[in-house]
């Protein structure tokens, strides 16, 4: 670590950017799905040919545990449940509660619009009908994900829902993470697998046969929609099996962006780039300020409180990385240009008006406003979703919610009367663009034969069409 500072400076001052040129000067995490996709394909290959067996193989090579049963038995979820410490249990319960809430408000309302007597366009929001849920393993324990993905599912009525994680080394039988098997049995989901890492994304891609009699003659059927965050091997697997299935994002290491004046507090601004560079040696941290004071107070607070705490070497190595950085900005405006350009997964607002700087934000996963709104509270029991949109494409995606697990589609109801007033017109446009046998399908309705050119607009005539 460097005396002077950990997190380099990106001095935008002084400068008249283009907008690709703004895009050009965000950190960035360097991403290597070329080499992740070469390792991926002859997993989601050996799984889809070999079903279970694949799986227990790639448990003993990646975990190094190989479980007996891949699907994790009942009375083991509710054993976990018994044991979970009751302070956590209450603050899971809390989370859920908070969630549900949330997610009750999102589900959306079907619709319908009268155009003219006889002419109706209804929308109606169906649920997808079987989803997997991917929750990871790797340098923590994550029930928090198990809430995000799970209660927004359930709110938007999906029928089937599965969950996988990988297994647990440290247990004899190979069972994932206890918290995590307690937080699925408090939510009620009941089907929940073994299975980790781009494997598991092929299960639910493709399902997996049974090779055990626990197993059963299918150990798992396949889903229609995949979601959950992961490491860069399950966003690349969910990437290559997209198409057949749906998923909710490819996402990439988490990140924060932090638009801050001299206002904030350097101690609050520290302490939330440190928590978010905990997560990963590649996750992004970026304060975006106006103030070179409060830039230079950051730096000093950073110091103090890095070799502090507990995973000091992993958020050393990621507020130093490529993808961290310190923005300086000429004013509060290009504070918040940087902050679109950057759209950051999660963006927090410590600044004097926090209203007014909200008001212009376009592009971020989730928005966190004043001094007492910190990402984690958001990671945890804020209501809110935390599987965000990272590497930018919040500029485009949005996070996750009931919205993710449900389609909208379109019911159109004419009767004889709405098809008769625009029966001409239809035929008109689609003459236009040289398919005739589509006007012809509409005019069958109401002239004896459309085919025939020659006294076709005699019959329209006669018909009411014109």
């Amino acid at each position: 670590m460097s005396e002077q500072n950990i997190m380099r400076i990106i001095d935008l001052r002084g400068q008249q950017l283009t907008r690709a040129e703004m895009l050009e000067a965000m950190p960035r995490a360097e991403m290597g799905t070329n080499e992740a996709s070469e390792l991926v394909r002859p997993i989601l290959d050996n799984v889809k040919a070999h079903g279970a067996q694949a799986l227990r193989d790639y448990a003993e090579k990646f975990d190094h545990v190989r479980p007996e049963n891949l699907r994790v038995p009942v009375e083991v979820m509710q054993a976990a449940v018994e044991e979970l410490d009751p302070e956590v249990r209450e603050a899971i319960e809390e989370s859920v509660r908070r969630a549900r809430a949330v997610a009750a408000s999102q589900v959306p309302e079907d619709f319908h619009t009268d155009l003219a007597a006889g002419a109706r366009v209804s929308q109606r929001w169906i649920p997808v009908q079987r989803v997997g849920l991917y929750v990871p393993g790797g340098k923590a324990v994550y029930p928090s994900s198990v809430i995000m993905n799970a209660v927004p599912a359930q709110a938007a009525g999906v029928e089937s829902l599965a969950i996988a994680t990988p297994p647990s080394a440290t247990d004899p039988d190979g069972m994932p993470n206890k918290t995590i098997l307690a937080t699925c049995a408090i939510l009620g989901v009941d089907e929940v697998y073994a299975v980790g890492g781009a494997q598991a994304i092929a299960m639910f891609a493709y399902g997996a046969k049974g090779t055990e009699p626990q197993d059963g003659v299918v150990l798992c059927e396949p889903v229609d929609k995949i979601t959950g965050p992961g490491n860069i091997f399950v966003a690349t697997a969910k990437s290559m099996v997209s198409g057949q299935v749906g998923i909710d994002a490819v996402a990439g290491p988490t990140e924060i962006a932090i638009i801050a004046d001299d206002t904030a507090n350097p101690g609050w601004v520290a302490a939330d780039l440190i928590g978010q560079a905990e997560h990963d040696e590649l996750a992004g941290s970026v304060l975006i300020t106006d103030s070179p004071t409060l830039a230079e107070a950051v730096q000093a607070e950073l110091l103090k409180r890095v070799p502090r705490t507990k995973h000091a070497e992993r958020v050393e190595t990621s507020l130093s990385g490529r993808q961290s950085g310190i923005i300086l900005t000429d004013n509060l405006q290009q504070s918040i240009d940087a902050a679109n350009a950057y759209a950051a997964e999660h963006l927090e607002v410590q600044t004097a008006d926090p209203d007014a700087v909200i008001a212009k934000i376009r592009n971020a996963g989730a928005i966190f406003r004043g001094g007492y709104a910190p990402v984690p509270l958001g990671d945890y029991m804020s209501g809110s979703n935390h599987v965000l949109p990272t590497s930018g494409t919040a500029r485009f995606a949005s996070g996750l919610g009931v919205h993710t697990f449900m389609k909208p589609v379109e019911v159109i109801e004419y009767e004889r009367e709405g098809l008769q007033e625009l029966a001409a017109r239809v035929n008109a446009f689609a003459v236009s663009e040289d398919l005739p046998a589509h006007g012809e399908s509409v005019l069958s309705r109401f002239v004896d034969d459309p085919y025939d050119k020659a006294t076709l607009d005699a019959q329209e005539q006669e018909a009411g069409l014109k």
